[in-house]
């Protein structure tokens, strides 16, 4: 993610099915990054589980969420 210098990110989480506080942080560093760069960074086919750990830890506020890497390109 550190390496990416594109203008949106897609990170396609579909086959994520739980994701830890060593997650959770280095999506909101990846975020961070991408935001002061003015960039985009997106999150495709986020679980329930994943997206409710989000919820819990207040920082799925920041992510833009699509069902699928069509829909974020779009």
């Amino acid at each position: 993610m550190r390496a990416s210098t594109a203008p949106t990110l897609i990170l396609d989480l579909a086959q994520v099915p739980y994701i830890d506080s060593a997650g959770i942080g280095a999506l909101v560093g990846a975020y961070v990054n991408h935001q002061k760069d003015g960039r985009r960074l997106a999150l495709v086919g986020v679980t329930k589980r994943v997206r409710d750990t989000m919820q819990v830890t207040h920082v799925e506020q920041f992510f833009p969420f699509y069902d699928s890497v069509a829909a974020a390109q779009a």
